[in-house]
């Protein structure tokens, strides 16, 4: 019998003491005095409280912001001092990935082994944008006018960056929104969701331990519909970066109007992964089960329309079926647990009235549904669930459902398939799995959606951009494209003469 591990004790420290919120380098209660009930998804029982931010405390981390940004000493930061504080955070993420990954284990619900890699993966994003601080070049360019014409450009940071951050991997998300733009001079307002603070919390410490200027990151706790809409329509934030459904995007992008504020979208998916009768079998099992079970399903990019070519489709369904029953559904601290808790009792009902809904319009559910059975029955969990017999019109193949749940859909040919991938409102991720190159490199090429996985997927990287096509969101995270998204050209036109 596998026995569950202890919660940390640097955690069970940081959860045992009154959390505020982190605004201009002091950690302060919301001025409403509200708090928000952080609870535990695997049991349903209270972890701790945070602040209830509103606009009144959005407005004081934005003045913070700016003021940073304008007249504290982040501006008069040099490049290479930029990048000491992004490494000193780097480490210090790295020294205290432990209590972070409990952190995030306990309010979100995910195995240990997950949240770890999020957290060794999150010092990998400092440490990859530290290597940019240096390397924010200008281009000369010649000109044709008249006179000794020296024109040239430079990249300026944007000024007060906003981050409304998901519960789905919510340190990693959040780290991705703080390492660009910190990077190139800017200063940021995130914040986390109501459901998963705990671990953004922990790293503003981590801020103050590596010497960020006060105000430079500022951290407030409160629900989408007041904080969030708080900074997506505040005058003076000059750009948000969102993560989460693609109906909020669209209020925020509308939002952006009040002073056409710079966006970065990363939204809603219902990714396809290409199944072709002559792919690797057991490779391709393996990566079906992997693309949609992965973090119970809670991922934009899961591959949760899994087209199969029908010489193998009966097989392969059943094949999957039985592959997922080996798959531990429990808690996150059982080391043992491949899937854990969905993040709420509404995620929850949402995730089953969609299996309901995919059988009342004719799928067959193979395998899955409520977790009923012993301590597993007091939260939100859901088995890896299978259906087959869906076809691309079905709500199940529509919608996002963001759980454990793959719908089978048969095809017959290349062309075919890529007409079906390419028929829906997303475009965030793919998958293909054959051992015919040729043909994989022609589906990718074919298919609209921003991100591609060839005999594999779940694979992300610092270096590699990251964003969709379509209602999957606008801009890319990652890479050059974050340093793009995050600083501003300016055009200098000098008469040397």
């Amino acid at each position: 019998m596998s026995t569950v591990v202890q919660l940390n004790s640097k955690a069970a420290q940081f959860i045992s003491k009154p959390l505020k919120m982190f605004i201009g380098g002091e950690w302060i209660e919301a001025q409403s005095g509200k708090r928000i009930e952080v609870r535990n998804p695997a049991d349903g029982s209270l972890i701790t409280t945070v602040p209830e931010a509103d606009k009144q405390d959005v407005d004081l981390a934005v003045a913070a912001a700016r003021k940073a940004f304008e007249t504290g000493p982040w501006p008069a930061t040099k490049p290479n001092e930029r990048a000491k504080l992004l490494l000193k955070l780097a480490d210090l993420i790295e020294e205290n990935g432990e209590e972070i990954a409990h952190l995030d284990t306990l309010d979100y619900g995910q195995p240990l082994s997950t949240t770890l890699n999020f957290a060794r993966a999150a010092a990998d994003n400092f440490r990859y944008y530290a290597g940019w601080t240096t390397r924010l070049n200008g281009e000369t360019i010649p000109s044709s006018q008249p006179g000794n014409i020296f024109n040239y450009t430079r990249r300026e940071p944007l000024g007060v960056c906003g981050a409304i951050v998901p519960w789905n991997a919510p340190f990693m998300n959040a780290m991705m929104k703080l390492s660009a733009p910190l990077a190139v001079g800017n200063t940021v307002v995130i914040k986390p969701s109501e459901e998963t603070p705990l671990s953004l919390l922990r790293v503003g410490e981590l801020i103050q331990e590596a010497g960020f200027p006060n105000g430079v990151v500022n951290i407030v706790t409160g629900y989408g519909p007041t904080a969030g809409e708080a900074i997506a329509t505040h005058l003076d934030v000059d750009k948000v970066a969102f993560t989460g459904s693609t109906a909020v995007g669209k209020k925020i992008l509308q939002n952006s109007a009040t002073n056409i504020k710079k966006v970065t979208l990363e939204l809603g998916g219902k990714s396809a992964h290409i199944i072709f009768a002559d792919a690797d079998y057991e490779l391709a099992l393996q990566n079906a089960a992997n693309a949609v079970f992965w973090n119970t399903g809670q991922v934009c990019f899961a591959g949760s329309r899994l087209f199969i070519e029908d010489k193998i489709y009966d097989k392969f369904l059943t094949d999957l079926a039985d592959y997922s029953k080996k798959y531990k559904v429990g808690n996150g601290f059982d080391p043992t647990t491949v899937i854990g808790p969905v993040i709420s009792a509404k995620q929850k009902e949402r995730v089953l009235n969609y299996i309901d809904i995919g059988q009342q319009e004719g799928a067959e559910l193979i395998v899955g549904g409520e977790v009923k059975e012993g301590a597993l029955a007091k939260g939100h969990f859901v088995r890896p669930t299978v259906l087959a017999n869906v076809n691309n019109t079905m709500t199940v193949a529509r919608e996002e459902i963001f759980g454990p749940v793959v719908s089978g859909i048969p095809f017959k040919d290349t062309e075919e398939v890529i007409h079906l991938a390419n028929d829906t409102d997303y475009g965030l991720g793919g998958g293909i799995c054959t051992t015919n190159l040729s043909k994989a490199h022609k589906v990718a090429h074919a298919l609209k959606t921003g991100n591609v996985w060839i005999n594999t997927y779940n694979i992300t990287e610092p270096g590699s951009p990251f964003g969709g096509y379509k209602q999957s969101g606008l801009g890319r995270e990652n890479g050059f494209a974050s340093i793009d998204a995050y600083t501003e050209i300016k055009n200098i036109w000098v008469n040397i003469d």
